[in-house]
């Protein structure tokens, strides 16, 4: 979910300073696709007893530490490329724009890697060590997902490794370390919010399609063709709110649930936003609409939970 350069004839986006731009360099916009799905879990497990108060902080932090660290490579690893320039689009560019030392960037990436770590350890010793292995994993797919020599960001299967590792993979461990034990339930209400982890991404490219293909990129945009793409984008709104009624339907999830449907219109709004444009700049509307598509289904799904919860205790 980074934002990359363009080739194109854009309004050049102002450098900024101070506070502002280190809060920019974080990408802020990206962290609810972490703390969401850490939130889900939680209160699934709040279903099955009490929860550990202190393990869902650390989990919560772990999880933004990590998503941060992840922007961080972004950020580093997109000029390294020379994919930066001050003329990117979004908030990405932080190093050119707002003159940001690389080294600096990197050393923060290693730091939010490093606490998440021993944020890890205090949650493996209050679970299982199993976790451990998950969590390496998952880190370095942050690393992975624009480092390395086959950055996963650059490739078809991007919204594929955001959904599964950001949405599945966060709330089963957000479930286990309260429950000690996995679930169905747990897994199925993952895939909603995986999908909508994934269609952020999606939406990023569809942006930067043009600029990413001129790079050599493979994107899963690129492959389907920018209409094609944004139907695609549609169709996983739909696949999410299908399945959480069919969840609601089979006893998987309560009634209260449906409270999720109320985020519907934002996702209307974020593929309508979409038609007819090709200039980048003029598709962060609907990337915007696209990730608060997943901030509200998350916390209306979230609520619906909790809410259940009180009414049955």
């Amino acid at each position: 979910m980074h934002p990359k350069t363009e080739s194109h004839n854009v309004p050049i986006i102002k450098a900024e300073r101070g506070f502002r731009a280190w809060w920019m360099l974080l990408r802020p916009h990206t962290l609810t696709a972490a703390f969401v799905p850490v939130i889900v879990g939680t209160l699934l497990a709040l279903q099955v007893g009490p929860i550990h108060i202190g393990l869902f902080l650390t989990m919560l932090t772990a999880s933004l530490l990590i998503q941060t660290a992840t922007n961080l490579f972004n950020e580093y690893f997109d000029y390294k490329r020379g994919l930066d320039t001050e003329e990117s689009v979004g908030i990405g560019g932080a190093i050119v724009r707002n003159g940001f030392k690389p080294q600096t960037v990197l050393n923060l990436a290693i730091t939010c890697i490093v606490v998440s770590i021993l944020l890890g350890i205090y949650i493996c010793l209050q679970s299982s060590w199993w976790l451990a292995l998950v969590g390496s994993i998952c880190m370095a797919v942050g690393y992975l997902y624009t480092g390395g020599p086959y950055p996963i960001a650059y490739t078809p299967f991007g919204e594929l490794a955001s959904g599964l590792f950001m949405g599945v993979v966060i709330i089963l461990i957000s479930f286990f370390i309260q429950t000690g034990y996995l679930t169905s339930t747990a897994f199925i209400h993952s895939i909603p919010i995986a999908i909508t982890i994934g269609a952020i991404m999606l939406a990023n490219n569809i942006r930067d399609l043009d600029g990413d293909k001129e790079n050599g990129r493979k994107t899963l945009a690129i492959l389907l063709g920018r209409q094609n793409a944004i139907r695609f984008l549609a169709i996983m709104f739909i696949v999410s709110y299908c399945l959480i009624f069919i969840m609601i339907i089979f006893d998987y999830s309560t009634w209260w649930s449906i409270l999720a449907f109320l985020s519907i219109p934002k996702a209307i709004q974020a593929v309508k936003r979409f038609v007819g444009k090709k200039k980048p700049i003029e598709m962060m509307p609907a990337m915007k609409a696209t990730s608060q598509t997943n901030t509200l289904l998350g916390f209306l799904l979230a609520a619906g939970l909790l809410i259940s919860t009180i009414i049955s205790q």
